[in-house]
């Protein structure tokens, strides 16, 4: 009889559920043995050839490399991501993953519903107390972090050696600690090979819907060519395509964010700073199928190739060989720590 309501009761969550979520085309979760994990994207979803393509590629990783089964979950609102991991965590996957900070409440509470099921959050937002020491997470949780400002911090030094101007630019989605760790390498990066270099910045706005936006996107990097700038910086999410837009439509130059985004202007895309996002998440559902799986922080940096900057043949041609060994060295210096890049921005703690 327990069985049976049980039963009852998680047919009636997944039709309840399932009238808010919109699965984007994955195999459903058999949960009688391998191993089964169930991703659930950030605003923007698939597509954005940017943060959640790049989770999504961890997910073809994991089905092709561990034979994990893999279902997507991307939300129709933003009120509907509690609603997707509960569904997945429900349904006994393996590992659930969450991509992004703003999943980070509702991970916290359901890794304590369900004990037994792994999560695993991208950018998760790590709380601390008044000295700034992390505070205990539950035990099944990993926050898949990167030190973004390292990667940014390579990208700012190569917009202020090509950019053939004294002025570079950042475009920046929701105006938030985790996209100010961008802007803050960038700049520094910037300042590091050129001092009297003034990086101008502008964000789209104060709610996700800042990572949405290509008008808005548009409508910033416009005026920064405008006032003389010739390379921008975006860290927006699909708000960032309308900045490569207005590269197009300038003949001038944008920095792509998370994954390569050449395509998205070829000619005009100088570089992109990747995050392995895919590398993250593959990680996370190897750990599981190992039994290696840790709750925790989880850092990705330079050292562990966890961030860094698109050199290929599609640009190779926009950046000299002696800038490409100055940044080879930038590089080398902040691996060993002879170089300490901020991820706060100047004023801030």
């Amino acid at each position: 009889m327990r069985r049976t309501l049980y039963l009852i009761g998680a047919l009636l969550l997944a039709h309840v559920v399932l009238l808010t979520v919109h699965p984007a085309g994955a195999t459903v979760a058999d949960t009688s043995e391998g191993l089964d994990v169930g991703i659930v994207f950030d605003v923007g979803g698939r597509g954005d050839k940017s943060f959640n393509d790049g989770a999504y590629l961890g997910g073809l990783r994991a089905a092709k490399a561990l034979g994990a089964r893999v279902r997507y979950i991307e939300p129709g609102e933003g009120s509907d991501r509690e609603a997707g991991l509960r569904l997945l965590a429900a349904e006994g996957m393996d590992l659930v993953v969450a991509v992004g900070f703003i999943f980070t409440d509702d991970i916290n509470v359901l890794a304590k519903e369900y004990p037994n099921v792994k999560f695993a959050d991208v950018d998760y937002a790590v709380a601390t107390d008044s000295v700034g020491n992390p505070l205990p997470m539950p035990p099944n949780l990993v926050a898949l972090k990167f030190r973004e400002e390292q990667g940014s911090f390579l990208v700012g030094a190569l917009a202020a050696l090509v950019g053939k101007s004294k002025k570079v630019g950042f475009v920046g989605g929701m105006d938030i600690a985790l996209i100010h760790k961008f802007e803050a390498g960038y700049r520094a990066g910037v300042q590091h090979v050129c001092p009297d270099c003034e990086v101008i910045v502008n964000y789209a706005g104060v709610t996700p819907e800042a990572f949405r936006n290509p008008g808005r996107g548009k409508e910033m990097a416009l005026a920064m060519y405008n006032q003389g700038v010739n390379v921008i910086f975006h860290a927006s999410g699909s708000t960032g395509l309308g900045v490569f837009e207005a590269a197009r439509t300038t003949g001038k130059f944008g920095i792509g964010v998370d994954a390569d985004q050449y395509s998205e202007a070829p000619g005009h895309v100088l570089t992109s700073m990747v995050k392995g996002i895919d590398e993250s998440v593959f990680q996370a559902a190897k750990a599981v199928k190992d039994g290696t799986f840790k709750g925790g922080i989880q850092q990705f940096g330079l050292a562990e190739n966890g961030v860094g900057y698109v050199y290929d043949a599609n640009n190779k041609m926009l950046i000299p060989d002696a800038v490409r060994a100055t940044l080879d060295a930038l590089t080398a210096d902040i691996v060993a720590g002879r170089i300490k890049v901020p991820s706060t921005r100047p004023g801030t703690k």
